[in-house]
């Protein structure tokens, strides 16, 4: 990991969004001498995510822009591009595969003269359905069209990286990310910020029947220690970022109960969606040797946390 006081040059694309954000924070103030620029076009960022932000900001469509026009010959040590169309349940093919992946080809055309190293988010829907923890030998298997986007935007830096083996690419593959920061993305917000949300009101929490399903839940915060440890891979490659343990919906509402102090029983009811991930896992090996990767918050710990951000008012249990 680069000292404290590294004078770096970092950029983050989608920093003001869910994920984009934390990381823009956290790298702030483990790098505090850096100077840091966010790009964001706010179609699914907020400002408000950013307070206390001291670095540039750029606002614009990644999809259209001309980074040489922007940035000129300016050099980046480092790459984070967080940006893209998240939101699967926008069903436009041409909209999803075009900016997502052609965001990507733009940035790495600008990086690769330089060498700038590039750190891209990847997704684990692009494992399909699943009943095993997937490593990331695994065969894509998008079910959705958000899913495709990003699949092919591996294939693109893992093509680059390949034919140019003194640059360093490095994706990481996010499962279930929950956290501060997430709730202007609206229904996309993850499931347990939407079950929060219904608990704190006093209503019972609405999960698929019969709460089988079992996904891997990560905390931001260890999404975004993974994120930036990146910064010191030896070479290129994608690594899964997950908490490594498939937990249950029926466990999940079990945590959120004993953190809110509330006693509801799940309101059960049909799944509408036919392409659902009814299980997720992170097999972790890789992130592990190549990254230093090691979760903090299992379940428990990060919905307890992410709950006392979210309701300061309520008293942790004993």
């Amino acid at each position: 990991m680069p000292p404290s006081d590294a004078k770096l040059n970092l950029l983050v694309t989608g920093g003001a969004g869910f994920i984009g954000s934390n990381l823009v924070l956290e790298l702030q103030e483990r790098f505090l001498n850096s100077r840091l620029t966010v790009i964001d076009d706010f179609r699914s960022g907020d400002f408000k995510n950013l307070a206390g932000y001291r670095g540039d900001f750029v606002a614009a469509d990644l999809a259209k822009l001309n980074w040489r026009e922007q940035f000129g010959d300016e050099k980046f040590d480092a790459i984070f591009h967080l940006a893209s169309i998240t939101d699967t349940t926008n069903h436009n093919q041409f909209e999803h595969t075009h900016d997502n992946v052609e965001s990507i080809r733009r940035l790495l055309e600008f990086a690769r003269p330089a060498r700038a190293r590039v750190i891209f988010a990847s997704s684990a829907s692009i494992y399909g359905a699943t009943t095993e923890a997937s490593a990331e030998s695994t065969t894509a298997a998008p079910a959705n069209i958000y899913a495709f986007s990003k699949a092919i935007m591996d294939n693109v830096a893992t093509r680059l990286a390949r034919e140019n083996p003194d640059w360093i690419i490095v994706g990481v593959r996010y499962f279930n990310v929950y956290g501060p920061r997430e709730a202007h993305k609206g229904v996309p917000a993850s499931m347990i910020y939407h079950l929060s949300q219904q608990m704190r009101a006093g209503q019972r929490p609405r999960i698929f029947k019969h709460g089988e399903q079992r996904r891997d839940f990560v905390y931001v915060k260890d999404v975004v220690d993974g994120t930036i440890r990146a910064l010191d891979a030896s070479a290129s490659g994608i690594y899964n970022l997950g908490s490594g343990q498939a937990r249950s919906f029926n466990e999940l509402v079990f945590i959120l109960n004993r953190s809110l102090q509330t006693n509801l029983q799940p309101d059960y009811f049909d799944n509408p969606h036919a392409h659902y991930q009814n299980f997720t896992q992170a097999d972790l090996t890789n992130a592990r040797d190549a990254l230093g990767y090691a979760p903090q918050f299992p379940l428990e710990a990060g919905v307890a946390d992410y709950m006392k951000w979210l309701f300061p008012e309520v008293r942790p249990p004993a």
